[in-house]
């Protein structure tokens, strides 16, 4: 009678197991813990078990194993935003620029308004105050353009022009203080020569014309000053700092090396071959020159007729610029994959045709700048063999 009962129930176990294995779908792991349950509970029965205490341990085994899958979900979780938030820098981040950058805007907003309610000083008193507002002025442009190769188009824009009416703030209040020079030709020689004459009114002409206010000429190593020559600097060192060059004409500057941030003013008619700049370039106030770098990031201000060949990771951004002609990177020297590989700056992005022009907000394309034709491109750049005997330095 026993074995006919233990028949039995091994069918009906049979049977209930086939009804839970056909609940597929959404209730599917229901089906398969019900099984369970009943298994155990069915054993415990013919072994005599309470079956209300084997329904209790079911249940608290359940109850256990879904609070493990919970922990273990919100494990996985923690560790991918761990990951993510690890790969992205702490200060590449749009609220920590624009924290940093409203900090700087108020104080220089606070020194240009109490520089016009403190008392007519003297001219030696007041040109260091403004000349200290103005390389306030040049550290925020500076860290907007270290900034933009994240930020959203917008944010730059704003920045921008939020530093271009300081700009404008800053010469309105030197015209207000600085009292301008007056240039009389009452007494004048009896006999008169045209040409003379003519000469020197252009000259005092142009030191009476105001010029805009733009961006202070950092106090770094570089090459100034120079007519005609071929200047050669060759980077060696493992912390190269920020590089200048300014005033040149006709001349020739090949750059050997690292830099982490270069500036380039008022040159004409120069060629300058430069190697990988980790930061930033500013260009201002160059005409008839030929520029061939790579850098994270390139601004251009008051370019004329003048031709850049870029590598560059973000956007160029131009700015009351015209004339203006973009073409791929083309140097090479000994060592330039390698310090093109250390700046980051190993992979063309093709950025260098991406161009913005900050004072054309019309949807059509800019007339201020172009891509050079291929068939009045300059060729392959080597400046491996730069010796000694030309005006050259190293750092």
């Amino acid at each position: 009678m026993n074995q006919t009962l233990g028949k039995g129930t091994g069918t009906e176990n049979q049977q209930r197991r086939m009804r839970n294995k056909a609940c597929v779908g959404p209730a599917g792991r229901t089906a398969t813990l019900s099984t369970m349950e009943e298994d155990y509970l069915s054993s415990n029965a013919n072994n005599g078990g309470n079956p209300s205490d084997a329904l209790e341990q079911a249940r608290q085994r359940k109850h256990a194993a879904m609070l493990e899958r919970l922990a273990n979900r919100q494990h996985t979780r923690r560790s991918a935003e761990s990951d993510d938030s690890s790969t992205s820098p702490a200060f590449e981040s749009t609220s920590s620029f624009l924290t940093r950058f409203s900090d700087s805007k108020r104080s220089i907003e606070a020194q240009i308004a109490q520089s016009r309610l403190t008392p007519m000083p003297e001219t030696t008193q007041l040109k260091p105050q403004l000349d200290a507002i103005s390389a306030s002025i040049s550290s925020l442009e500076k860290l907007v353009a270290e900034n933009s190769y994240f930020l959203p188009s917008y944010e730059v824009r704003s920045s921008l022009k939020a530093v271009s009416d300081l700009k404008q703030s800053l010469e309105s209040l030197s015209a207000d203080l600085v009292p301008k020079k007056k240039f009389s030709f009452k007494n004048k020689a009896p006999k008169k020569d045209p040409a003379l004459d003519s000469n020197r009114e252009k000259k005092e002409t142009e030191i009476v014309k105001p010029e805009k206010m733009s961006y202070t000429v950092p106090d770094s190593p570089g090459f100034r000053n120079k007519t005609r020559e071929v200047l050669v600097m060759k980077f060696s060192g493992s912390e190269i700092g920020e590089f200048t060059i300014s005033d040149l004409d006709s001349c020739e500057v090949r750059l050997i090396g690292c830099v982490r941030a270069l500036f380039v003013h008022r040159l004409r008619n120069c060629r300058v071959y430069g190697g990988p700049v980790m930061n930033s370039i500013l260009f201002e106030q160059v005409e008839g020159c030929v520029f061939v770098m790579a850098s994270h990031q390139i601004r251009i201000h008051h370019a004329k007729a003048t031709d850049f060949y870029l590598r560059v990771r973000s956007r160029p951004i131009i700015e009351d610029s015209s004339g203006v002609r973009f073409a791929p990177y083309c140097l090479r020297y000994e060592g330039i994959h390698k310090d093109l590989q250390e700046a980051s700056l190993a992979e063309e992005t093709g950025n260098w045709a991406n161009v913005d022009d900050f004072r054309w907000l019309r949807a059509v394309q800019s007339p201020n700048w172009s891509i050079l034709p291929e068939n009045e491109r300059i060729g392959l750049i080597d400046i491996s063999n730069s010796n000694l005997d030309t005006r050259s330095e190293e750092i």
